[in-house]
């Protein structure tokens, strides 16, 4: 049941009673859907449906014309416990193409153990400037292969606008960026977001990912946040449930290209 209270809690004050995340970026409440709308480098999509059978494919007609007057494309993060059962084969049928699925994992803050040692000769730094945002990007490009300049855009985007709903640390080993991840504060909710933990493969296996994640909690409680929140992949869920984080559901990303 504890579950289940705060998956209800997350679901409305993350999804339900969402804020925009950026400059430009723009929360609507159309009908039962809630989506948000910015920039091209900015996450545009649905956050939250409560919609049934009967209205499901209206509503994913109008969330398609939509981003598309805006003329970028979006995603409709998609949840388990989502209504209609089937929302995700209707999206498929819409031209929506479905990303690999993450678990949403949760944990209570002061629950977790935060003695974490970092490896010996590496150091945690607060991101602050733009030098520090391009390690970030460095990072995540060294450890997952992909571009990731859009994530320093956002990242930028935040610490210009509202320094105080973000915070990004990088790990240095003899002044390398080997690891990095940040963590993004919900203002008047009970959660904050662990966003982004990467690390490049050489270092891998140290620590790292538990030690960043034990930095951004203990960050996130003196912040008043009483919850943890991660969209887990498969290699970092076993890690997160040997730290004391619950699976609340899953959610699969279905994206669509306009």
């Amino acid at each position: 049941m504890e579950n289940q209270h705060v998956r209800d809690l997350y679901d409305r004050q993350i999804r339900r009673e969402a804020r925009p995340e950026g400059p430009g970026c723009r929360v609507e409440r159309v009908g039962d859907v809630v989506r948000q709308t910015g920039p091209a480098h900015a996450w545009n999509g649905v956050l939250w449906s409560g919609l049934d059978a009967s209205g499901a494919d209206e509503a994913i007609a109008g969330q398609i014309a939509h981003y598309r007057a805006a003329g970028v494309s979006f995603e409709w993060k998609l949840y388990a416990h989502d209504t209609p059962a089937d929302l995700g084969d209707r999206l498929l049928a819409a031209g929506f193409t479905a990303e690999d699925p993450e678990t949403l994992m949760t944990a209570e803050a002061a629950s977790l153990s935060l003695d974490v040692p970092l490896p010996e000769g590496v150091e945690l730094r607060a991101v602050t400037d733009e030098a520090g945002v391009r390690q970030v990007v460095e990072v995540h490009e060294r450890a997952f292969g992909t571009d990731s300049s859009h994530i320093g855009r956002q990242l930028l985007d935040h610490l210009a606008a509202d320094p105080g709903t973000v915070t990004a640390v990088v790990a240095l080993a003899a002044g390398e960026p080997v690891s990095a991840a940040r963590l993004e504060l919900c203002p008047g909710t009970d959660f904050a977001g662990l966003w982004g933990g990467g690390t490049v493969e050489s270092w891998r296996g140290r620590g790292l990912y538990r030690a960043l994640v034990a930095h951004r909690t203990r960050v996130a409680a003196e912040h008043g946040h009483r919850y943890v929140q991660v969209d887990a992949a498969d290699t970092s869920r076993p890690i997160l449930q040997r730290l004391g984080f619950h699976t609340l559901s899953t959610t699969t990303p279905y994206t669509y290209t306009v």
